[in-house]
C-alpha cells in the first residue's frame, strides 16, 4: 500500500512539475497516514517535498485519490506555511492546491513570490502549468503589489 501511494505521489509530482526532471521524490512528515475507504493519504507535521529541482515544505499534505486507487490522483493540497522553492523563485502561502487533471496550482494566503529581480506580494496566485501562465489576484481581500528591480 505504502509503495503505491508512492508511486501515485511520484506521478503527482512529476504532473505538477515537482519532478519533471528527477528521478527521485523524497517526502518527510512526523506522521504518515492512508485511508482507503476516504481515499486519502496524508503527511503532517513538519512535511517537507524534495526533489532535484523543486522543494515543497507544509505543515500538512493531502492527496486525494479516486476510484482506481493511488494512481487515479484527484488533487494535491499542501496547508500551513506553505513555502515552494525552485533555483529562480520562491513562493509561499498558507494554502496550495493542485489538480492535475486541469494542471492548475492555486496558491493562497498571503502569497509572496521572490525572485533574483522582483518581489510579487498578494492574496491568491494561479498557475496554469499547460499554458505556463501565472496570474495573481487581489479579488479577495487585497491588493497584488509588484517590486521590480534590475540587476
Amino acid at each position: 500500500m505504502i509503495a503505491r501511494f508512492a508511486l501515485a505521489l511520484m506521478l503527482v509530482l512529476a504532473t505538477a512539475g515537482f519532478a519533471r526532471a528527477a528521478n527521485e521524490v523524497t517526502i518527510t512528515g512526523d506522521s504518515f497516514v492512508v485511508d482507503e475507504v476516504n481515499h486519502l493519504a496524508t503527511f503532517d507535521g513538519n512535511v517537507v517535498v524534495k526533489t532535484p529541482t523543486i522543494n515543497l515544505w507544509a505543515n500538512k499534505v493531502v492527496i486525494t485519490y479516486g476510484e482506481k486507487g493511488t494512481s487515479d490522483v484527484q488533487s494535491f493540497e499542501a496547508t500551513g506555511a506553505v513555502r515552494i522553492k525552485t533555483s529562480e523563485q520562491d513562493a509561499s502561502g498558507e494554502k496550495a492546491v493542485y489538480d492535475p487533471k486541469t494542471e492548475i496550482l492555486h496558491l493562497t494566503g498571503n502569497v509572496t513570490v521572490i525572485s533574483a529581480t522582483s518581489k510579487l506580494t498578494g492574496p491568491e496566485l494561479v498557475v496554469n502549468l499547460k499554458t505556463n501562465t501565472s496570474t495573481f489576484t487581489g479579488s479577495k481581500g487585497g491588493r497584488v503589489q509588484g517590486v521590480f528591480s534590475s540587476q
